[in-house]
């Protein structure tokens, strides 16, 4: 009886121990899969011109090395588009991976109803395990909600203000609270995104960093002021002040991953979320606060709220460690692309609704057709559609059409020479526009200023206001 006793209790401890390595095994298994992985890093920057990095070589004073690094060793864009010529709807499309037209978030004052009812690229990474932060503007409802939209850790502060945060620069986590950090804004964005990065290295993560930067106000520190000495506009100054400052963070994320070897299995995007605001006469006036922001659009035509080119074409960077064909891509690409990217590569299903489409394999060479047979917009009284070279704008019964190719500035409008081209154009954009909520070209009429823009920067009219003047020509 007894050596039965010891030979079952010999047997039980076996096979609990064979147990026991067999969960073992599956948990390393698991861990290992989530291992490899690639961490997702999109870093936006706000009102962001797109001559202003230094690489695209447009601009001589604008300095931003550690962005150009990753443009270099990666891949830069000729062609990449926001999709909206505004703050909160552009962010609406790149969060969700879906137009935002779609839902009903076309507009600035639009309600966020139709956004809270979309699943965001933080909620399908966050369900396929990944860590989840952001830092920066969020602009898509009040910053006590960020957390529900699918972000595990959270820095809410775009200005002096003090802010919402549920974690701190020391990796502590606690419920979300006011007034965590006193620090420059930009900094302690960047900050956020270090310490992210360091509390979830054993992980997979993804993390969402939104600088308010080059917006309005310009409030750049004098570490950073003091880098651009010399005769220019004070707000274009202030401006670059400012973008140094969101090079100074890239920079800090770099030198992050690279201590922790997480650089070859991170993909970084860096896309702005809308063209400069010139105001059409780039007035320095004093002050850092509403008014042109100091960013630049060239060789572009048009600014912020309009979708000609200076509107919606932005600086676009993407880098993959030693993944990519280094250089420039000319295809047309779209800040939808960055969800469909991440789930494709974090290994989700792929998901028919969302509207853009993994680039990496165009940026590899792997494929070498454009990733998009076209791009469309709406926004408010204005549509458009690229295909290839050419471009069809309209704007309430104004119509347009471009051969980008040959005009990026879209100076030469050739509707009248290529009239079949522009039907054809038309129609596929009309039949876009069939799954928007509500459908059609437009949704209500351009605005005061919107049609002000197209009679300036399309149509060649003078602008005046009080005492100021200016000509396009």
């Amino acid at each position: 009886m007894i050596k039965n006793t010891i030979k079952l209790s010999f047997l039980f401890v076996l096979t609990f121990m064979n147990v026991q390595c067999q969960v073992v095994s599956k948990t390393s298994n698991s861990n290992s899969q989530n291992k490899k992985k690639p961490n997702f890093i999109l870093i936006y920057t706000d009102d962001h011109g797109y001559s202003d990095l230094s690489i695209q070589g447009i601009k001589k004073d604008v300095r931003t090395p550690n962005i150009d690094n990753l443009a270099r060793n990666g891949v830069r864009m000729e062609s990449g588009y926001s999709t909206a010529p505004q703050c909160v709807p552009s962010r609406g499309g790149l969060m969700s991976g879906r137009h935002q037209s779609k839902f009903g978030l076309e507009l600035n004052g639009d309600t966020y109803e139709g956004f809270d009812k979309q699943t965001t690229i933080a909620q399908r990474l966050q369900a396929a395990g990944y860590a989840t932060g952001m830092a920066g503007k969020w602009h898509l409802g009040p910053g006590n909600q960020i957390p529900k939209h699918g972000f595990d850790q959270v820095l809410y502060k775009n200005s002096a203000s003090e802010g919402l945060a549920n974690f701190d620069f020391n990796g502590n986590t606690f419920p979300l609270k006011k007034g965590t950090t006193k620090l420059y804004h930009l900094d302690a964005c960047s900050k956020a995104a270090t310490t992210f990065i360091n509390m979830h290295k054993e992980e997979p993560f993804f993390f969402y960093l939104a600088y308010r930067a080059p917006h309005v106000p310009l409030d750049p520190t004098k570490k950073y002021l003091d880098r651009f000495p010399g005769k220019m506009p004070e707000r274009r100054r202030k401006a670059l002040a400012m973008l140094s400052a969101v090079d100074d963070g890239v920079g800090e994320i770099v030198k992050t991953l690279e201590e922790n070897n997480l650089l070859e299995n991170t993909v970084i995007f860096i896309i702005g979320d809308n063209g400069a605001p010139l105001k059409i006469t780039k007035h320095d006036k004093p002050g850092g606060g509403p008014g042109w922001d100091g960013s630049y659009n060239d060789p572009l035509n048009g600014e912020k709220g309009t979708l000609i080119e200076g509107g919606i074409r932005t600086p676009f960077v993407v880098y993959y460690k030693d993944k990519l064909q280094k250089g420039t891509y000319k295809h047309p690409v779209s800040a939808l692309d960055f969800a469909a990217t991440a789930v494709e590569l974090a290994g989700l299903e792929n998901d028919d609704t969302l509207d853009g489409v993994n680039l990496i394999p165009y940026l590899s060479g792997e494929k070498s057709e454009a990733p998009h047979e076209s791009l469309c917009w709406r926004w408010g009284g204005q549509s458009a559609i690229r295909k290839g070279e050419w471009k069809f704008l309209k704007g309430d019964g104004r119509e347009y059409l471009f051969n980008l190719d040959k005009d990026i500035e879209e100076e030469k409008d050739v509707i009248k020479q290529y009239p079949e081209i522009a039907a054809q154009l038309k129609k596929e954009l009309f039949a876009w526009s069939q799954d928007l909520s509500p459908k059609g070209f437009t949704k209500g009429t351009m605005s005061k200023n919107a049609n002000t823009y197209f009679d300036f920067y399309l149509d060649g009219l003078p602008y005046t206001k009080g005492k100021i003047k200016v000509s396009k020509q």
